[in-house]
């Protein structure tokens, strides 16, 4: 991946997550009662940056098997409530294991 893209997803991802928070904040000057807008407004910088970043899971490894592995791990963490640390700590174990476990196989 070259640096111009690499800089491009992260401002990308910076507005998405900045904007969505803001312009409530700058728009209206009551608090938002409606339950609908304020969830989405909770929940879009969150949908965006995992459509944005979901794609490259699986190309970002040496085998889309390792993807799978590392999201499948990340899942039932994040699920679990884990915390972050710990849930992409073990999302990047995952692959690591997965990666060599297929190596050996012959597969990799």
């Amino acid at each position: 991946m070259s640096m111009q893209k690499i800089l491009l997803v992260i401002l990308i991802m910076a507005l998405c997550t900045y904007l969505p928070r803001m312009l409530p904040l700058a728009l209206f000057r009551k608090k938002i009662k409606n339950q609908y807008i304020s969830s989405l407004l909770c929940y879009l910088p969150y949908g965006i940056l995992a459509a944005m970043v979901f794609p490259d899971i699986f190309s970002s490894t040496a085998s889309v098997i390792s993807g799978i592995a590392g999201t499948v791990t990340a899942l039932v963490l994040a699920y679990r409530r884990r915390g972050l640390l710990p849930v992409a700590v073990s999302a990047c174990a995952a692959v690591f294991i997965t990666e060599r476990i297929l190596a050996l196989m012959g597969i990799l």
